[in-house]
């Protein structure tokens, strides 16, 4: 009986020592922001476009600040407004700790490149800057989850009825969607991912080391290549992505 008990208090140590050396890791974050916006329209990049008298970049770095306030923030921007955005920061009191980088040429190279700011053995969020809707407590229970899964990825069901089309020419030439006979969308097995989508950093820079391909949409696919394994926990229905003005037009109300 003693022997046991002793067994089970030695694991219960062992635990609480993994546990303990899992929530020292610091936290980092990098906004992937090097996007023009050009669906958008206008002059101004998407994430520098201002709701409630403050850019949506802004509001996305004071949700992660107000989860966890001593985060270290990575920054991606396009190399010609990498002045204006300290301006702003100057301005507007962005004191968060915060590093700027050029973004690459796609997403995939932007956060290889962010990534070299990142130190082993930390927990690093990669989130698009023009999600500013994220919840304070939707990160902090990512962040919680990444303490003992080395790859979280946030995804909400699809809802719409989806169709599988296919594009032909007509007659006149214009491009057309016609239906492709007995494919079906199986909407109950798709889902939409989201971000922030949180790893190890370590895991996630060792996937980084794979040659670029057109199949790295996001950080998941990356790190599902390289054979990595992700949990998938449900994300938030408005964690919406700004791409258009209508975009825009929600994201005021919703923050109203």
């Amino acid at each position: 009986m003693k022997k046991t008990r002793l067994l089970v208090l030695i694991s219960v140590f062992l635990q609480s020592i993994k546990y303990f050396s899992e929530m020292g890791r610091d936290r980092y974050l990098i906004l992937v922001a090097g996007g023009s916006g050009t669906r958008m329209g206008g002059r101004l990049p998407k994430q520098f476009i201002e709701i409630r008298g403050k850019a949506v970049l802004h509001h996305t770095i004071d949700r992660f600040v107000a989860a966890v306030p001593d985060i270290r923030v990575v920054t991606v921007l396009p190399d010609t407004w990498k002045q204006a955005w300290s301006d702003y920061c100057l301005v507007h009191n962005v004191t968060c700790s915060q590093r700027l980088v050029s973004g690459g040429i796609t997403r995939f190279h932007s956060v290889k490149i962010a990534l070299e700011k990142v130190p082993a053995g930390a927990l690093v969020a990669v989130h698009d800057g023009v999600r500013p809707l994220v919840s304070v407590g939707m990160i902090r229970r990512l962040f919680g989850e990444a303490e003992v899964f080395p790859a979280v990825v946030p995804v909400v069901p699809v809802v719409d009825t989806l169709k599988v089309l296919g594009r032909e020419t007509d007659a006149s030439g214009k491009t057309v969607l016609v239906p492709l006979p007995g494919e079906k969308a199986d909407r109950s097995r798709l889902f939409a991912a989201q971000t922030p989508q949180i790893f190890w950093s370590e895991v996630l820079k060792e996937a980084y080391t794979q040659p670029y391909s057109t199949d790295f949409t996001d950080d998941a696919s990356v790190a599902e290549s390289y054979g990595t394994d992700i949990k998938y926990p449900e994300g938030e229905r408005y964690n919406i992505k700004l791409t258009t003005p209508d975009d825009m037009v929600v994201a005021e109300a919703l923050m109203g």
